[in-house]
């Protein structure tokens, strides 16, 4: 299964992000089998996730996943949208690898499922 999972990690949280991956690196040696991939997507700030995933993008995401792979006019008609703005957001999309394109010019998501792992802590 291929997944992506988007986090927000603020530049002090560099030693959450490196036991994640420690953790991985360990699972994966211990039962001597290969992890599935996992692309992490990180973003700073939630305003810096939400500049870049945006409710309409989010549902471009989801009826892609719904309808696999599609030329961006179709996926605008799916959505009853305009094709132009349909096609600014695939292109922001795959700037972050959330969207990419095949080999026939359709354009899908890469991953069987995306996850999104954010905390938000009170101050001390």
């Amino acid at each position: 299964m291929n997944r992506a999972v988007i986090q927000i990690r603020q530049d002090n949280d560099d030693l959450a992000v490196i036991a994640a991956m420690g953790e991985r690196f360990v699972t994966a040696w211990k039962s001597g089998e290969p992890q599935d991939p996992v692309t992490i997507l990180t973003f700073s700030s939630p305003a810096q996730l939400f500049s870049v995933i945006s409710p309409k993008r989010w549902e471009l995401i989801e009826q892609l996943q719904k309808i696999g792979p599609s030329s961006i006019r179709g996926v605008a008609r799916a959505l009853d949208r305009d094709i132009k703005r349909v096609h600014d957001d695939v292109t922001a999309l795959m700037e972050w690898g959330l969207i990419e394109k095949n080999e026939d010019d359709k354009v899908f998501v890469p991953y069987d499922e995306i996850e999104a792992d954010f905390t938000l802590k009170a101050a001390a």
